[in-house]
């Protein structure tokens, strides 16, 4: 999540250019680098069968392509804060939801844990202005978050985090680079400069190759419930990236919704294992 927040400076590098050629590139370098790491270090990446074909789609297509389009139509209608309230709001879900796709029943301690983080991660974010069409940006940015995590959980003990990533990783490619094609012409990879290559580096290495494995690999040891709550990280390392950056010290608003995210994910982690979390074991 430290990643993911910290992307947000260098994804506005990006701003302008071909989106959707850059982020099939991005994806696409990402899965090349999950499959030769994966190779390298001996762990096998499964085919997927029957359902999980769904599963994988679904994070693909909602979890990657639909919110990176949401977040771009969105940021039209709505200030960023608004599409940052909207994640913000997944650590309550997952604790309700997760639970419910791993066998087990929500625990009031980790959902009560996901409402304060939900609410620091608003106070850090701020509220924001934004119109009718802003909202259903907002409310769709909410569901594929969401969806990125949960139809995960159930692949997750087949192929692990490795297999998840590579898989999805492929797919959301294949998915942007068909659009790009299609919106942006073939000679759209030819607009990016040194600058654009670079962000586009970081963001396959760290935000995509590195965070995905790392998060579904938290989310198989701690299961969905309490793996969401660390999404609230994510507007905290965007304020202090933003300071490294060169940006303005955060308002003591901000600083206040840190501390409230700490204080959720202090007692959302002391929780406890849910009943049957299962650790991860590629075959």
């Amino acid at each position: 999540m430290i990643c993911v927040g910290g992307s947000v400076a260098v994804s506005s590098v990006l701003s302008g250019q071909p989106m959707l050629t850059a982020e099939a590139v991005r994806y696409a370098l990402a899965c090349a680098l999950l499959v030769a790491l994966a190779r390298l270090t001996g762990r096998p990446i499964l085919l997927p069968r029957g359902a999980e074909w769904i599963w994988l789609s679904g994070i693909a297509g909602a979890g990657l392509v639909l919110f990176n389009l949401a977040l771009v139509q969105g940021s039209r209608h709505a200030e960023p804060a608004v599409l940052g309230v909207a994640v913000a709001c997944v650590p309550a879900l997952l604790a309700v939801a997760g639970p419910l796709l791993e066998g087990s029943r929500p625990r009031a301690l980790v959902v009560g844990a996901g409402l304060v983080v939900t609410c620091g991660a608003a106070l850090v974010e701020g509220v924001g202005r934004t119109d009718a069409t802003g909202i259903g940006w907002a409310v769709v940015v909410f569901g594929c978050e969401a969806a990125f995590t949960l139809m995960a959980v159930p692949l997750l003990g087949r192929h692990g985090p490795w297999g998840v990533s590579v898989h999805s990783t492929w797919l959301a490619a294949a998915a942007f680079a068909v659009l790009g094609l299609v919106r942006e012409g073939p000679g759209a990879a030819l607009r990016l400069d040194r600058a654009d290559w670079l962000a586009i580096g970081y963001l396959a290495v760290a935000v995509t190759a590195v965070a995905f494995v790392l998060w579904y690999s938290c989310v198989g040891l701690l299961g969905a419930s309490r793996a969401g709550l660390l999404t609230g990280v994510a507007p905290a390392a965007a304020a202090v990236t933003g300071v490294l950056l060169g940006g303005p010290a955060p308002r003591p608003l901000v600083w206040a919704g840190m501390a409230v995210v700490g204080a959720g994910l202090a007692v959302g982690l002391r929780a406890g294992a849910s009943p049957t979390p299962r650790p991860i074991r590629s075959r």
